[in-house]
């Protein structure tokens, strides 16, 4: 296996899906429809209230992410050796599973339930394809 080919075909996948998110948050939230005189169209943002406990509680769990992708950075700076950068990046993929199970959770609870009380049907279909991909 080539590993830089890994690494940037990695790497890609992750710009895409970056971009894809952009897009839809784009195509769903921006048009004329929420163009206003002091906000013109194409410049809205959604939002989520969340509580400062469950704000906090994410981003610790980022940052003991950032801290493992630091030591891993470390790692190769030192040469370790390869199994052990394996091991360190399947404990940041774990990790990060576990963070968007978390925040996948909060945002059904409140995003998506509030939505559906307010009969916005599209909030399923922009669920579904959320879930298609973190499930790639």
């Amino acid at each position: 296996m080539d590993h830089n080919n890994f690494n940037a075909s990695s790497s890609t996948k992750t710009e895409e899906i970056i971009k894809e998110q952009a897009a839809a948050q784009e195509k769903s939230c921006c048009s004329n429809d929420n163009a206003t005189p002091s906000a013109p169209a194409c410049c809205c943002t959604r939002h989520t209230d969340r509580s400062e406990a469950d704000r906090k509680k994410l981003i610790n769990r980022l940052k003991r992410i950032e801290g493992q992708i630091r030591g891993i950075i470390g790692m190769l700076e030192n040469d370790a050796y390869c199994n052990d950068i394996l091991i360190q990046s399947a404990a940041v993929n774990a990790a990060v599973n576990s963070f968007n199970k978390e925040l996948l959770a909060n945002h059904i609870r409140t995003c998506v339930a509030r939505d559906i009380r307010e009969g916005k049907d599209e909030t399923i279909d922009e669920l579904v394809a959320t879930l298609q991909k973190l499930m790639k």
